[in-house]
């Protein structure tokens, strides 16, 4: 088990829409202390590539909001799009140009067109 699964476990244990909680509580909960960098707030940013800790938060389906870095308190707030539990979603351009034109039956768009670009006009400037 990971030092941050605890605080993952928690979240997902949870039915509110809003968790206040100070970093001494997230310290109880993961038992251990949390970094010096907590005193960042970019550490608290809900950037999955940020650290461990978000992914776990961000995998519960939550995020940070009103990090109050001076009093040491934050509000872990539901994420709605993503549901808790589900982990990031990641938007996917897979069939972005669909219905946007169509082939004609038969062609193969992956065959050579016998046309060779070296030796052509591209895009105006020629091949000296």
């Amino acid at each position: 088990m990971g030092k941050y699964e605890p605080l993952g476990k928690f979240l997902r244990s949870q039915k509110l829409e809003r968790i206040a909680m100070s970093f001494a509580e997230i310290e109880r909960v993961i038992n251990s202390k949390l970094p010096p960098s907590k005193k960042y707030p970019a550490w608290w940013s809900n950037n999955p590539d940020n650290n461990v800790m978000t992914r776990e938060w961000l995998e519960a389906g939550y995020e940070t909001e009103s990090v109050d870095i001076a009093s040491s308190k934050l509000v872990f707030r539901r994420n709605k799009k993503q549901g808790a539990g589900r982990g990031p979603q990641r938007p996917s351009i897979f069939g972005c140009m669909k219905d946007l034109f169509t082939l004609a039956p038969g062609y193969d768009p992956t065959a050579p067109t016998g046309e060779d670009w070296l030796k052509g006009d591209i895009l105006g400037q020629g091949r000296k």
